[in-house]
């Protein structure tokens, strides 16, 4: 049962993972719009500078969930790495337990009213010619911490699976990156 509900999880954060891309290109156009309009046209626009960090914020929140998913998250290697296999998975069991846990779901109930705050007094950038309904890049506050707290829970559940011998912990090769 626990494998059937890590590959559900696996799928999930991987189509993240692919709109995430999307979200990536859109960005690096919206950049490019911006410099050609601004340096070649002598013209810019608040909203899409705007847009480029709202873009940008995307990026950063749903990634910290996707970079976990793919073990690509900062540790203290030098102690990890001389560890048993059992052990590593001991260790990211109980620190997803004892600390992500309780951080991603702190700012998820947090940021709820600050998303309310924005929708309810239909917040508007305070830049002339911004973008309208702030509350929507708000919002993706604790929707990311909603996703950060899944992609934990079947981190602990394929942690659980290495520590139990029916899944191997992910190799690295020489340089340091997951294979």
């Amino acid at each position: 049962m626990l494998i059937a509900i890590e590959k559900k999880l696996n799928k999930l954060i991987d189509m993240l993972g692919n709109i995430l891309i999307v979200f990536l290109l859109l960005m690096i156009l919206n950049v490019f719009y911006d410099v050609v309009m601004r340096y070649v046209f002598h013209n810019s626009s608040i909203a899409m500078q705007e847009m480029e960090w709202h873009l940008f914020a995307i990026i950063i929140l749903f990634g910290v969930s996707y970079s976990l998913k793919e073990d690509a998250h900062v540790r203290v290697d030098f102690i990890y790495d001389r560890l048993s296999v059992k052990a590593k998975a001991m260790i990211n069991i109980i620190g997803t337990i004892l600390f992500l846990l309780p951080f991603a779901s702190l700012i998820t109930y947090g940021s709820y009213a600050f998303v309310m705050d924005s929708y309810t007094t239909n917040e508007i950038s305070s830049d002339p010619g911004g973008l309208k309904h702030l509350w929507m890049i708000k919002a993706m506050i604790p929707l990311s911490f909603i996703v950060l707290l899944l992609e934990a829970f079947h981190y602990i559940i394929k942690n659980i699976n290495i520590y139990r011998g029916i899944e191997e912990m992910p190799k690295e090769d020489p340089q340091g990156a997951l294979s």
